[in-house]
């Protein structure tokens, strides 16, 4: 009961779980595990030996909106999702494409059960992020950082490497390199 549209790639000792929809000229590299009712849509670029967990969605339109007069109006998303190698991501986890780059996600990266991840957000190789997370659109974080539960981050905010965020902080400014944060 899977679904692939034409010209995806699927590299070999991939492992497709039921239900999944895989979409038009998405790569998955070699060695990965996709789970049980994952979306991943179109364009989208899966690295080697990657786990992505039960109903996780890879690519969907980011939040953005344009205010014309009386009326919102739905700003294009065109970018797309790029996963490095060695990635997992936990289930129900969303990452959305870019609006007009590509929203990036390093190697090694771990990612938790239930995040949400914006359009643009680049993330650096080996970065852990715990469930209930949300990253707002355009952030960058660095390599080797760690964030604790339920932290949420503002758009447009650039977090250094090696920074460790404690659980339920919220995160409105730019953070140095080797920083440890709470609140």
């Amino acid at each position: 009961f899977c679904v692939v549209e034409e010209n995806a790639c699927i590299e070999k000792d991939t492992i497709i779980l039921p239900n999944t929809f895989i979409g038009k000229n998405v790569i998955i590299k070699s060695n990965c595990k996709i789970g049980p009712n994952v979306t991943i849509y179109d364009n989208c670029t899966i690295g080697e030996n990657c786990i992505i967990h039960a109903g996780s969605i890879i690519g969907s339109d980011g939040f953005g909106f344009v205010k014309n007069d009386s009326e919102l109006s739905k700003m294009p998303q065109i970018g797309k999702v790029s996963i490095g190698d060695n990635v997992e991501i936990g289930a129900n986890t969303t990452i959305d494409r870019g609006t007009f780059e590509d929203t990036e996600i390093g190697n090694g990266v771990k990612l938790d059960n239930l995040i949400q991840i914006g359009h643009n957000v680049k993330i650096g190789k080996n970065t852990v992020i715990a469930a209930q997370c949300g990253i707002a659109g355009s952030t960058k974080i660095g390599k080797n950082c760690m964030l604790g539960g339920q932290v949420a981050i503002a758009d447009h905010i650039e977090i250094g490497n090696n920074v460790k965020i404690a659980g339920k902080s919220g995160v409105i400014k730019n953070v140095k390199d080797n920083q440890i944060i709470q609140g």
